[in-house]
């Protein structure tokens, strides 16, 4: 049976893949970066997609790969090269040599290589002979991507470790070694994988030079424990939460089929999972009817402001730089999902190009969140309330320090929550003891958390009722008191602009903005008005680095939260494709803009940009409790009622009060409010 043009790769398809690339390259050595589906042109899906939801049997479509590798070439220099290969034909279809201009992503290996590096320089072991650690404590390198290039610097491939003390008394292997920052940074050129400086760090505080001056020889005497893991707390975990447990006796009210199809409570789409976005949504219907054709976690940018050398490059593009994909957990390993859990697993390649199975990377589940609606009548006393379900579908990666959780939540009643949740450790500098800074917070003694954001952008591909929509600006304003229209002033008005080529707007709280993704040949019956979905921009501070400075250039996409732009094949990513060492945004959002084309009743795509500026407390160490974000899509006179009016509205018999008694009162009708069933009278 041929697999479906959304469904990820299998391990067969990408050794099919690499073995036409390697044929393509004899005599020669591949170190291969990623292999994963290229997706069909929209075109293509579109008719595929039609006749899937006609119940006819679609024509297979060939399956394509995205194959990224360098060649090494006679000098030994790597040269990166994308190939998309066409595996049911057996042949490429594209190719370009990229390395010459841009860099790739990062893969596991080359982090490896830099702690190799740093093992074998004379230079490193020269630098680290002018400190003395504690008795006990050895050194840990954490790789990090080098960041945008500053003034003067060549477009070399360079790689960056930041150092810690892991203090190894306890035998334990999970002790917090971020706890003993150490001051320098080692560079690593990853043409020749040496190291080819190791730049000092200045540690002072506020009023004290922004260089490094002469070292204390003992940089984390002054520094302090703090452990997270439950059996290194000193007084252990608590032990009087009791238990809380989520079970479903009957099982899951989803199904999933196909590897990839799944359906709950009206809702049916497609995962699959990617290196670069992790998991991607696809083909949404509610109910029978088109709502989205692609969902996806486009970027994330996190930037450092401490102004001081070398901070000013600490700047990670977590998808573009080393992929969402790439740093998924497996999400058996811990309590990640809770209820009955259906894991989707995901195939990962090797240097050599072979696939290697990665299990549990996306979790799916149920869980409640609260009323959904409710009404008392008041007359006769009688509760009806119902329950807001949600299905999730999950991924979380982990990104050196920095945990990040990722999740589509669909509710049953249309609508659509994108989730992030920011945990994990926060970065931290030594800086001396008894000082402060303007550049981030003291969290431990010795440890400086510097000031960041980490600004994301979804990737919303609409199919409101089919894939001619049109972006409209909704705004609510208020009408000066006039004899005409407003003449006791309680009138405010709504103004809806539609968006008519390719631009950027912004949150604007005082006008209750919103955007409504609309389909203006789909008009609902009820109202009148075109069929749409909606979302108010999230209000949340935008990029903070001068306008001209290589943080805010790399990351175009970050000085605005709404794009609204056409859709093109292949153009997924905020920032462009390429992101490592970049000085400037290319091919990104605002390139896409820039091409002015007509996005009213088109084929469009909207990005919505958010984040967090995280200006770190203590009560982020050691590890931060989660910061959380949600953009909330709704349908918007998509429907003509209340599309979860029939949702059950039967208690939960297993709730209960704190004294075992029911929690429901069971002396009247369901949802009975009031003694034995009887109505309050509020009227008297």
């Amino acid at each position: 049976m041929a697999r479906h043009p959304f469904e990820q790769l299998s391990a067969q398809e990408t050794e099919k893949a690499r073995d036409i690339v390697l044929k393509l390259h004899p005599n020669t050595h591949i170190f291969f970066r990623y292999i994963f589906l290229e997706e069909a042109p929209k075109s293509e899906i579109k008719k595929y997609l039609e006749a899937e939801h006609a119940g006819k049997t679609p024509e297979a479509l060939n399956r394509r790969a995205m194959v990224m590798y360098d060649v090494i070439g006679d000098d030994k220099i790597p040269y990166y090269n994308e190939s998309v290969v066409d595996i049911t034909a057996g042949k490429r279809l594209d190719h370009k040599v990229v390395g010459k201009e841009f860099h790739a992503s990062l893969t596991v290996p080359e982090f490896r290589s830099l702690v190799e590096a740093v093992e074998k320089s004379q230079m490193f072991k020269e630098c680290l002979e002018e400190y003395k650690l504690p008795e006990g404590f050895e050194l840990v390198v954490e790789p990090w991507p080098y960041g945008g290039l500053l003034p003067g610097e060549d477009n070399k491939r360079y790689f960056q470790g930041l150092c810690f003390a892991q203090d190894t008394r306890s035998k334990n292997p999970d002790s917090n070694f971020y706890s003993f920052p150490l001051p320098f940074i080692p560079v690593m050129d990853a043409t020749t994988q040496e190291i080819i400086r190791v730049d000092r760090l200045a540690t002072g505080g506020k009023d004290d030079p922004m260089e490094p001056t002469k070292h204390n020889p003992r940089p984390v005497d002054h520094c302090t424990t703090s452990e997270y893991v439950p059996e290194l707390l000193p007084n252990g975990p608590r032990k009087d939460l009791k238990p809380l447990n989520v079970t479903q006796p009957e099982g899951p009210s989803f199904t999933v089929t196909d590897n990839s199809l799944v359906e709950w409570q009206g809702w049916r789409f497609r995962v699959s999972f990617n290196p670069r976005e992790g998991a991607v949504l696809h083909d949404l219907h509610f109910k029978g009817r088109s709502v989205m054709y692609r969902l996806s976690f486009s970027e994330m940018t996190v930037p450092y402001s401490d102004a001081r050398y070398p901070f000013a490059r600490k700047q990670a593009f977590d998808f573009g730089d080393g992929g969402a994909g790439t740093c998924a957990n497996n999400l058996s390993l811990g309590c990640d999902c809770l209820g009955v859990i259906k894991y989707f697993d995901s195939v990962v390649t090797d240097t050599e190009g072979k696939p290697e199975a990665a299990p549990n990377v996306v979790c799916l589940h149920e869980q409640d969140n609260g009323i959904a609606w409710k009404h008392t009548n008041w007359r006769t006393g009688r509760a009806v309330v119902a329950r807001n379900r949600e299905l999730v579908v999950q991924f979380i990666i982990t990104l050196a320090n920095y945990e990040y959780i990722f999740a589509y939540k669909l509710d049953t009643m249309g609508g659509i929550n994108i989730e992030t949740r920011a945990t994990g450790i926060v970065s931290v500098v030594n800086i001396d003891p008894g000082k402060q800074s303007d550049y981030g917070n003291v969290v431990s003694e010795g440890a400086l958390a510097q000031n960041h954001q980490h600004i994301f952008c979804i990737r919303i591909d609409p199919a409101v009722d089919g894939h001619k929509n049109t972006a409209v600006i909704e705004e609510s304003l208020p009408v000066k008191m006039n004899e005409k229209t407003n003449p006791r002033g309680n009138y405010y008005e709504i103004v809806k602009t539609p968006i008519k080529s390719p631009r950027w707007l912004d949150a604007d709280i005082t006008k209750n903005r919103v955007i409504k993704i609309t389909n203006p040949s789909s008009i609902n019956p009820i109202s009148g008005r075109p069929v749409s979905y909606k979302f108010a921009p999230m209000a949340t501070q935008l990029l903070l680095a001068d306008q001209d400075s290589v943080q805010a250039q790399r990351a175009l996409f970050a000085q605005h939260h709404v794009w609204v732009t056409k859709h093109m094949d292949g153009e997924l990513y905020a920032a462009g494709r390429y992101t490592l060492q970049s000085t400037r945004e290319q091919g990104g959002v605002a390139d896409m803009v820039a091409r002015k084309e007509d996005t009213e009743n088109e084929d469009i795509v909207v990005w919505a940009t958010f984040g967090l500026t995280h200006n770190p407390r203590v009560e982020d160490w050691p590890v931060m409790p989660v910061e959380i974000h949600e953009l909330k899509l709704r349908p918007a006179d998509f429907f003509t009622e209340n599309p979860g009016i029939d949702l059950p509205t039967n208690r939960n018999e297993a709730s209960r009060l704190a004294n075992g008694d029911s929690c429901c009162d069971t002396n009247g009708t369901n949802g009975t409010n009031g003694t034995n069933g009887q109505a309050r009278n509020f009227m008297g």
